[in-house]
């Protein structure tokens, strides 16, 4: 007499199966809510760090003039500024020049100010983490996470520092950044600006800081161009900042900018 499963048997299997599989979709949607909520939380940490250390030290972490005088030069090369007779430390600091701008490394693998901030941030004990603030030796805006630049708990997304302009590219609207934070996947060899959030999760970030829109407010989104957001209404062009983020979208198109951020 041949043995099988019984309807009942096979129906409680099948039961089983969808409990798990719900099980494992749920699980995941848990632990990217909890990536994206440590996305808030790492901006408003860095904010609050960047506006104690100026009320401080009188100085945007990274442009301070006066840095080497508190912790010592990093290195005797001509990119790494000091205006101390402050001796080589270690790790020391790098000085800016004050003007109040977050200026890039002048070649790869030299001290800037954009990657200075995260240094001297974590010198006065305000973050987490050691820094070497070097450009990445692949570019002069190279960002490597975890290395000159703090890493995020979203994936592999990394945070950079840097300062723009009124300015519009392929993949940045035009408009005025002035010192900024981005948030976004790591490059070869540029800033973290790689795509890393669906559009609903930028435009959800988006909202709970500023107003929910790409291209106006505090936070903008990258990839304009009918990627992370799309106009309204008219011609697709980085200068049409009436726009909205694609919320249909269900793959990962967005990394975002925090500007005005010092």
């Amino acid at each position: 007499m041949k043995k099988a499963f019984s309807l009942i048997e096979l129906s409680i299997v099948l039961v089983i199966l969808g409990l798990l599989t719900g099980g494992i979709l749920a699980g995941q949607s848990l632990i990217r809510a909890a990536e994206l909520r440590a996305v808030n939380a790492e901006y408003s940490r860095y904010i609050t760090a960047a506006q104690t250390f100026r009320d401080k030290y009188f100085a945007i972490p990274g442009d301070m003039n006066s840095a080497t005088r508190f912790w010592g030069r990093a290195a005797s090369t001509a990119d790494c500024v000091t205006r101390s007779s402050a001796a080589v430390a270690t790790p020391g600091a790098c000085d800016g020049d004050g003007n109040g701008l977050l200026n890039n490394a002048s070649a790869a693998s030299q001290s800037g100010e954009e990657f200075q901030v995260w240094k001297q941030l974590a010198l006065a004990g305000l973050i987490e983490g050691s820094y070497t603030g070097l450009a990445g030796s692949a570019g002069l805006g190279q960002v490597v996470p975890a290395t000159n630049a703090p890493k995020s708990k979203l994936g592999n997304a990394g945070w950079f520092a840097a300062q723009s302009g009124t300015v519009g590219t392929s993949l940045m609207y035009y408009t005025n950044y002035n010192n900024y934070l981005g948030v976004g996947a790591p490059s070869a060899t540029s800033y973290s600006y790689g795509a890393v959030l669906k559009p609903e999760e930028a435009w959800n970030i988006d909202t709970k800081f500023d107003d929910g829109k790409p291209a106006y407010g505090n936070v903008i989104a990258m990839y304009w161009n009918n990627a992370c957001s799309a106009p309204d209404s008219g011609a697709v062009a980085n200068t049409n900042l009436n726009a909205s983020y694609r919320l249909s979208d269900s793959s990962a198109q967005c990394s975002l900018i925090f500007r005005n951020a010092f």
